[in-house]
């Protein structure tokens, strides 16, 4: 884990205040619920990126809205546990509404990744990644979105595949 989010699941475990504050801070802009402060400011290096602050927000109030007790397995990319939820459930709205994360510019990111992230409730997500692709969310050549979107279309093909070897073998 990366010293944030060990940061976060440090402080949780001595207060769960931590995780109530951060959920709260989902109904504001990220960075403008004044409690949710001393949690995330530690973290922001360069007070002058308000886009480095601002995803540090909302990566810690989406963490403590997803926090779960006992969850040991292993952490997915937002792209395989968005895939995995579609296995799982046979939703194809999953799909629809991973495409359209990936298309959400800076107003609409936050919003997006809120909706996500409580559709995949079950899921058990990496925020580390998470929180570094999304500091490279606007480059140009939106390597954080082609990145999420391989590791989705890889991970519902991979399922495919497997599927369609087991189907074959039982034929046989």
């Amino acid at each position: 884990m990366s010293g944030f989010i060990d940061w976060l699941e440090t402080l949780n475990a001595q207060d769960t205040k931590v995780r109530a504050m951060l959920r709260r801070s989902l109904a504001f802009d990220p960075g403008q619920f004044v409690q949710a402060f001393p949690y995330v400011e530690p973290f922001v290096k360069n007070e002058g990126n308000s886009w480095r602050r601002d995803m540090h927000y909302l990566v810690a109030s989406l963490w403590a809205a997803h926090w779960r007790e006992g969850r040991v397995g292993k952490r997915l990319p937002i792209g395989q546990a968005c895939a995995a939820h579609q296995l799982q459930s046979g939703s194809a709205s999953a799909e629809r509404r991973f495409i359209n994360l990936l298309d959400a510019d800076r107003d609409q990111l936050a919003h997006r990744l809120r909706q996500m992230t409580a559709l995949l409730k079950e899921q058990d997500i990496d925020f580390d990644t998470m929180l570094k692709d999304l500091l490279a969310w606007n480059d140009d050549q939106k390597r954080t979105q082609n990145a999420w979107a391989r590791s989705f279309y890889r991970t519902l093909n991979q399922d495919t595949h497997n599927q369609s070897a087991t189907a074959t073998e039982t034929t046989e």
